[in-house]
Protein backbone atom coordinates (compact mmCIF):
# COMPACT_ATOMS: atom_id res chain seq x y z
CA UNK A 1 0.00 0.00 0.00
CA UNK A 2 3.07 2.47 0.76
CA UNK A 3 3.79 1.93 -3.10
CA UNK A 4 0.35 2.90 -3.79
CA UNK A 5 0.06 5.86 -1.80
CA UNK A 6 3.78 6.80 -3.47
CA UNK A 7 1.82 6.69 -6.79
CA UNK A 8 -1.17 8.34 -5.95
CA UNK A 9 0.99 11.23 -3.98
CA UNK A 10 2.92 11.92 -7.41
CA UNK A 11 0.16 11.93 -9.49
CA UNK A 12 -1.69 14.09 -7.10
CA UNK A 13 0.99 16.43 -7.33
CA UNK A 14 2.12 16.64 -10.75
CA UNK A 15 -1.66 17.27 -11.52
CA UNK A 16 -1.82 20.18 -9.15
CA UNK A 17 2.03 21.71 -10.55
CA UNK A 18 0.56 21.91 -14.13
CA UNK A 19 -2.47 23.67 -13.09
CA UNK A 20 -0.70 26.14 -11.01
CA UNK A 21 1.39 26.67 -14.34
CA UNK A 22 -1.58 27.64 -15.76
CA UNK A 23 -3.47 29.85 -13.03
CA UNK A 24 -0.29 31.32 -11.49
CA UNK A 25 -0.01 32.99 -15.51
CA UNK A 26 -2.97 34.65 -15.37
CA UNK A 27 -2.10 37.74 -13.36
CA UNK A 28 1.46 39.08 -12.42
CA UNK A 29 0.09 41.06 -9.33
CA UNK A 30 1.39 38.53 -6.15
CA UNK A 31 -2.04 38.88 -4.50
CA UNK A 32 -3.76 37.41 -7.53
CA UNK A 33 -1.17 34.58 -8.05
CA UNK A 34 -2.08 33.61 -4.36
CA UNK A 35 -5.77 33.51 -5.11
CA UNK A 36 -5.19 31.94 -8.47
CA UNK A 37 -3.05 29.43 -6.90
CA UNK A 38 -4.73 28.07 -4.31
CA UNK A 39 -8.15 27.93 -6.53
CA UNK A 40 -5.92 25.61 -8.55
CA UNK A 41 -5.47 23.50 -5.95
CA UNK A 42 -8.58 23.62 -4.12
CA UNK A 43 -9.83 22.12 -7.47
CA UNK A 44 -7.29 19.71 -7.49
CA UNK A 45 -7.49 18.49 -4.03
CA UNK A 46 -11.60 18.64 -4.11
CA UNK A 47 -11.33 16.16 -7.30
CA UNK A 48 -9.77 13.49 -5.74
CA UNK A 49 -11.97 13.73 -2.64
CA UNK A 50 -15.13 13.96 -5.14
CA UNK A 51 -13.89 10.60 -6.60
CA UNK A 52 -13.52 8.93 -3.41
CA UNK A 53 -16.72 9.76 -2.77
CA UNK A 54 -17.99 8.41 -5.46
CA UNK A 55 -16.35 5.32 -4.78
CA UNK A 56 -17.92 4.96 -0.88
CA UNK A 57 -21.44 5.77 -2.21
CA UNK A 58 -21.30 3.25 -4.80
CA UNK A 59 -20.57 1.00 -2.04
CA UNK A 60 -23.16 1.75 0.00
CA UNK A 61 -25.71 1.23 -3.11
CA UNK A 62 -26.35 4.80 -2.83
CA UNK A 63 -26.89 5.72 -6.54
CA UNK A 64 -28.42 8.76 -6.55
CA UNK A 65 -25.11 10.27 -3.80
CA UNK A 66 -23.38 8.30 -6.61
CA UNK A 67 -24.75 9.82 -9.49
CA UNK A 68 -24.14 13.74 -7.84
CA UNK A 69 -21.25 13.16 -6.95
CA UNK A 70 -20.13 11.67 -10.00
CA UNK A 71 -21.52 15.06 -12.11
CA UNK A 72 -19.53 16.74 -9.68
CA UNK A 73 -16.32 15.36 -10.33
CA UNK A 74 -16.52 15.43 -13.85
CA UNK A 75 -17.02 19.57 -13.36
CA UNK A 76 -13.84 19.32 -11.44
CA UNK A 77 -11.89 17.15 -13.70
CA UNK A 78 -13.06 19.08 -16.80
CA UNK A 79 -11.74 22.21 -15.11
CA UNK A 80 -8.10 20.24 -14.31
CA UNK A 81 -7.99 18.88 -16.98
CA UNK A 82 -8.07 22.15 -18.80
CA UNK A 83 -5.40 23.59 -16.66
CA UNK A 84 -2.89 20.58 -16.83
CA UNK A 85 -3.79 20.94 -20.49
CA UNK A 86 -2.68 24.57 -20.20
CA UNK A 87 0.39 24.12 -17.77
CA UNK A 88 1.67 21.57 -19.59
CA UNK A 89 1.11 23.52 -23.02
CA UNK A 90 3.00 26.74 -21.38
CA UNK A 91 5.76 24.55 -20.34
CA UNK A 92 6.44 22.97 -23.52
CA UNK A 93 5.88 26.21 -25.01
CA UNK A 94 8.77 27.88 -23.10
CA UNK A 95 11.38 25.01 -24.11
CA UNK A 96 9.96 25.67 -27.70
CA UNK A 97 10.80 28.95 -27.79
CA UNK A 98 14.58 29.04 -26.13
CA UNK A 99 15.02 26.83 -29.38
CA UNK A 100 12.99 29.71 -31.37
CA UNK A 101 15.09 32.19 -30.57
CA UNK A 102 18.28 30.10 -31.23
CA UNK A 103 17.45 29.33 -34.60
CA UNK A 104 16.66 32.88 -35.54
CA UNK A 105 19.88 34.03 -34.25
CA UNK A 106 21.13 31.42 -36.77
CA UNK A 107 18.96 32.68 -39.52
CA UNK A 108 20.03 36.43 -39.12
CA UNK A 109 24.11 35.50 -39.41
CA UNK A 110 23.33 32.89 -42.77
CA UNK A 111 20.72 36.07 -44.27
CA UNK A 112 24.20 38.27 -43.57
CA UNK A 113 26.47 35.96 -45.12
CA UNK A 114 24.36 35.15 -47.96
CA UNK A 115 22.90 39.52 -48.50
CA UNK A 116 27.35 39.72 -48.85
CA UNK A 117 27.58 36.81 -50.80
CA UNK A 118 25.10 38.16 -53.46
CA UNK A 119 27.08 41.74 -53.53
CA UNK A 120 30.34 40.05 -53.86
CA UNK A 121 28.60 38.39 -57.12
CA UNK A 122 27.56 41.83 -58.04
CA UNK A 123 31.05 43.40 -58.22
CA UNK A 124 32.24 40.07 -60.21
CA UNK A 125 29.55 40.93 -62.67
CA UNK A 126 30.92 44.89 -62.56
CA UNK A 127 34.70 43.22 -62.94
CA UNK A 128 33.72 41.52 -66.02
CA UNK A 129 32.19 44.71 -67.46
CA UNK A 130 35.45 46.72 -66.44
CA UNK A 131 37.17 44.03 -68.25
CA UNK A 132 35.20 44.52 -71.30
CA UNK A 133 35.80 48.08 -71.48
CA UNK A 134 39.77 47.66 -70.52
CA UNK A 135 39.35 49.42 -67.65
CA UNK A 136 41.69 46.93 -65.35
CA UNK A 137 43.50 49.50 -63.30
CA UNK A 138 41.09 51.66 -62.07
CA UNK A 139 37.57 49.67 -61.81
CA UNK A 140 38.60 45.93 -61.21
CA UNK A 141 41.01 46.90 -58.80
CA UNK A 142 38.87 48.85 -56.93
CA UNK A 143 35.84 46.00 -57.22
CA UNK A 144 38.55 43.29 -55.94
CA UNK A 145 39.45 45.57 -52.95
CA UNK A 146 35.93 45.67 -51.90
CA UNK A 147 35.48 42.01 -52.54
CA UNK A 148 38.30 41.60 -50.24
CA UNK A 149 36.55 43.83 -47.66
CA UNK A 150 33.36 41.88 -47.81
CA UNK A 151 35.36 38.55 -47.87
CA UNK A 152 36.41 39.19 -44.63
CA UNK A 153 33.16 40.55 -43.35
CA UNK A 154 31.62 37.67 -43.84
CA UNK A 155 33.94 34.84 -42.27
CA UNK A 156 33.44 37.73 -39.13
CA UNK A 157 29.77 36.87 -39.32
CA UNK A 158 30.21 33.00 -39.98
CA UNK A 159 32.55 32.81 -36.69
CA UNK A 160 29.76 34.43 -34.71
CA UNK A 161 27.22 32.55 -36.03
CA UNK A 162 29.27 29.23 -34.99
CA UNK A 163 30.36 30.71 -31.65
CA UNK A 164 26.63 30.66 -30.63
CA UNK A 165 25.97 27.79 -28.11
CA UNK A 166 23.60 24.56 -29.57
CA UNK A 167 20.49 24.10 -27.44
CA UNK A 168 19.75 21.23 -27.71
CA UNK A 169 16.34 19.49 -28.26
CA UNK A 170 14.32 18.32 -25.02
CA UNK A 171 12.84 14.89 -25.69
CA UNK A 172 9.30 16.29 -25.54
CA UNK A 173 10.35 18.61 -28.66
CA UNK A 174 11.87 15.53 -30.74
CA UNK A 175 8.65 13.66 -29.94
CA UNK A 176 6.74 16.02 -31.31
CA UNK A 177 8.38 16.60 -34.27
CA UNK A 178 8.18 12.90 -34.62
CA UNK A 179 4.65 12.76 -34.19
CA UNK A 180 3.86 15.66 -36.39
CA UNK A 181 5.78 13.64 -39.35
CA UNK A 182 4.57 10.24 -38.66
CA UNK A 183 0.86 11.53 -38.46
CA UNK A 184 1.59 14.03 -41.05
CA UNK A 185 0.34 17.09 -39.24
CA UNK A 186 1.82 20.40 -38.33
CA UNK A 187 3.57 20.88 -35.12
CA UNK A 188 1.64 22.23 -33.10
CA UNK A 189 -0.96 20.06 -33.35
CA UNK A 190 1.36 17.41 -32.57
CA UNK A 191 2.14 19.59 -29.57
CA UNK A 192 -1.61 20.20 -28.80
CA UNK A 193 -2.91 16.60 -29.07
CA UNK A 194 0.63 15.33 -26.95
CA UNK A 195 -0.54 17.65 -24.21
CA UNK A 196 -4.28 16.77 -24.14
CA UNK A 197 -3.39 12.67 -23.91
CA UNK A 198 -0.95 13.29 -21.24
CA UNK A 199 -3.23 15.19 -19.42
CA UNK A 200 -6.38 12.91 -19.21
CA UNK A 201 -3.80 10.11 -18.77
CA UNK A 202 -2.40 12.07 -15.74
CA UNK A 203 -5.94 12.48 -14.22
CA UNK A 204 -7.51 9.01 -14.53
CA UNK A 205 -3.54 7.72 -13.41
CA UNK A 206 -4.11 9.67 -10.19
CA UNK A 207 -8.26 8.62 -10.19
CA UNK A 208 -7.11 4.88 -10.22
CA UNK A 209 -5.03 5.32 -7.34
CA UNK A 210 -7.20 7.14 -5.20
CA UNK A 211 -10.38 4.54 -6.17
CA UNK A 212 -7.71 2.03 -4.87
CA UNK A 213 -7.31 3.26 -1.71
CA UNK A 214 -11.08 3.73 -1.17
CA UNK A 215 -11.37 0.06 -2.34
CA UNK A 216 -8.48 -1.11 0.41
CA UNK A 217 -9.89 1.19 3.25
CA UNK A 218 -13.74 -0.61 2.60
CA UNK A 219 -11.79 -4.01 2.52
CA UNK A 220 -10.08 -3.25 5.76
CA UNK A 221 -13.64 -2.22 7.42
CA UNK A 222 -15.23 -5.10 6.37
CA UNK A 223 -12.53 -7.66 7.15
CA UNK A 224 -12.67 -6.41 10.94
CA UNK A 225 -16.64 -6.16 11.27
CA UNK A 226 -17.11 -9.98 9.94
CA UNK A 227 -13.90 -10.86 12.67
CA UNK A 228 -16.11 -9.51 14.95
CA UNK A 229 -19.08 -10.91 14.28
CA UNK A 230 -17.13 -14.62 14.16
CA UNK A 231 -16.22 -14.15 17.74
CA UNK A 232 -19.91 -14.92 18.80
CA UNK A 233 -20.32 -11.67 20.33
CA UNK A 234 -17.12 -11.34 21.71
CA UNK A 235 -15.59 -7.93 20.75
CA UNK A 236 -11.75 -7.68 21.55
CA UNK A 237 -11.96 -4.09 22.41
CA UNK A 238 -15.39 -4.78 24.46
CA UNK A 239 -16.26 -7.22 27.76
CA UNK A 240 -18.66 -10.01 26.71
CA UNK A 241 -22.17 -8.08 27.60
CA UNK A 242 -25.47 -9.86 28.69
CA UNK A 243 -28.23 -9.91 27.16
CA UNK A 244 -30.40 -6.20 27.76
CA UNK A 245 -33.79 -8.24 29.05
CA UNK A 246 -31.87 -10.66 31.11
CA UNK A 247 -31.50 -10.08 34.92
CA UNK A 248 -28.67 -12.23 36.19
CA UNK A 249 -30.50 -11.94 39.89
CA UNK A 250 -33.10 -15.05 38.69
CA UNK A 251 -30.07 -17.59 38.01
CA UNK A 252 -30.91 -20.11 40.78
CA UNK A 253 -34.31 -18.88 41.83
CA UNK A 254 -37.63 -19.31 40.56
CA UNK A 255 -40.75 -17.09 39.67
CA UNK A 256 -42.81 -16.35 42.12
CA UNK A 257 -46.27 -14.90 40.77
CA UNK A 258 -48.40 -12.75 42.03
CA UNK A 259 -52.03 -12.17 42.24
CA UNK A 260 -53.85 -9.42 42.98
CA UNK A 261 -56.93 -11.63 45.02
CA UNK A 262 -54.50 -13.89 46.88
CA UNK A 263 -51.26 -14.53 48.12
CA UNK A 264 -49.46 -17.95 47.60
CA UNK A 265 -46.28 -19.03 49.63
CA UNK A 266 -44.24 -21.01 48.19
CA UNK A 267 -41.34 -22.96 49.21
CA UNK A 268 -37.64 -22.12 48.05
CA UNK A 269 -36.55 -24.39 45.76
CA UNK A 270 -32.62 -25.97 46.35
CA UNK A 271 -30.38 -23.70 44.61
CA UNK A 272 -29.14 -24.71 41.04
CA UNK A 273 -25.55 -26.45 39.89
CA UNK A 274 -23.68 -24.29 37.65
CA UNK A 275 -24.52 -26.96 35.35
CA UNK A 276 -28.42 -26.49 35.57
CA UNK A 277 -27.84 -22.64 35.67
CA UNK A 278 -25.76 -23.04 32.36
CA UNK A 279 -28.70 -24.84 30.92
CA UNK A 280 -31.14 -22.73 31.84
CA UNK A 281 -29.92 -19.53 30.44
CA UNK A 282 -29.10 -21.17 27.37
CA UNK A 283 -32.35 -22.81 26.85
CA UNK A 284 -33.70 -19.01 27.48
CA UNK A 285 -31.54 -17.31 25.34
CA UNK A 286 -29.98 -15.72 27.88
CA UNK A 287 -26.33 -15.55 26.96
CA UNK A 288 -24.43 -16.37 23.83
CA UNK A 289 -23.51 -20.33 23.42
CA UNK A 290 -19.83 -19.43 24.31
CA UNK A 291 -17.31 -20.15 27.20
CA UNK A 292 -16.73 -16.82 27.64
CA UNK A 293 -19.64 -15.35 27.86
CA UNK A 294 -21.27 -18.59 30.11
CA UNK A 295 -18.22 -17.87 32.37
CA UNK A 296 -19.12 -14.06 32.39
CA UNK A 297 -22.58 -14.54 33.26
CA UNK A 298 -21.91 -17.35 36.17
CA UNK A 299 -19.03 -15.65 37.53
CA UNK A 300 -17.25 -18.93 37.35
CA UNK A 301 -13.32 -20.25 36.63
CA UNK A 302 -12.75 -21.80 32.81
CA UNK A 303 -11.74 -25.12 34.14
CA UNK A 304 -15.20 -24.96 35.92
CA UNK A 305 -17.05 -23.84 32.61
CA UNK A 306 -14.95 -26.70 30.07
CA UNK A 307 -16.43 -29.18 32.75
CA UNK A 308 -19.59 -27.63 31.58
CA UNK A 309 -19.51 -27.60 28.12
CA UNK A 310 -17.72 -30.91 28.50
CA UNK A 311 -21.11 -32.43 29.54
CA UNK A 312 -23.29 -30.85 26.94
CA UNK A 313 -21.03 -32.20 24.81
CA UNK A 314 -21.63 -35.32 26.25
CA UNK A 315 -25.18 -34.97 26.21
CA UNK A 316 -25.59 -33.81 23.01
CA UNK A 317 -26.94 -30.44 24.09
CA UNK A 318 -24.22 -28.49 21.85
CA UNK A 319 -21.85 -29.40 19.31
CA UNK A 320 -18.92 -28.16 17.93
CA UNK A 321 -18.80 -26.15 14.63
CA UNK A 322 -15.43 -26.68 12.41
CA UNK A 323 -14.55 -23.36 13.73
CA UNK A 324 -14.32 -24.38 17.82
CA UNK A 325 -17.72 -22.73 18.29
CA UNK A 326 -20.63 -23.84 19.87
CA UNK A 327 -24.11 -24.46 18.60
CA UNK A 328 -26.99 -25.07 21.12
CA UNK A 329 -29.37 -27.12 19.94
CA UNK A 330 -31.74 -27.77 23.28
CA UNK A 331 -32.42 -30.66 25.26
CA UNK A 332 -35.62 -31.57 23.30
CA UNK A 333 -33.18 -32.21 20.32
CA UNK A 334 -31.23 -35.13 23.05
CA UNK A 335 -34.87 -36.92 23.37
CA UNK A 336 -35.85 -37.00 19.59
Amino acid sequence: MWTVYSFTGAAILASIIFSLLLFLSIDDDPLMKFLFGGLAVIFELGKFFAWYEVGERKARRNYTGTLSAFTFYAVLAAISIGGSIGGINSATNKAQSEVNVQKSKINAFNMQIEAIEKQIDLNNVAAEKYIQMERIASGVARIQKQNDELRKQQQKLAMERDSIPVVSQGSVLGLIDSLAETLHVTPQAAQLGLVVFLSVLLDFFAAFFVGLIGEENRFRHQFRHNKVLEMAGYNEFEQPKLLEHFDPSTIGTSEIEVHEAEEVVVEPELPKTPYEQAIDALSHNKVNCSKRAVSKLLNISTDEVDDIFKQLLDNGIVSKKPNNHYQWHGITATAD
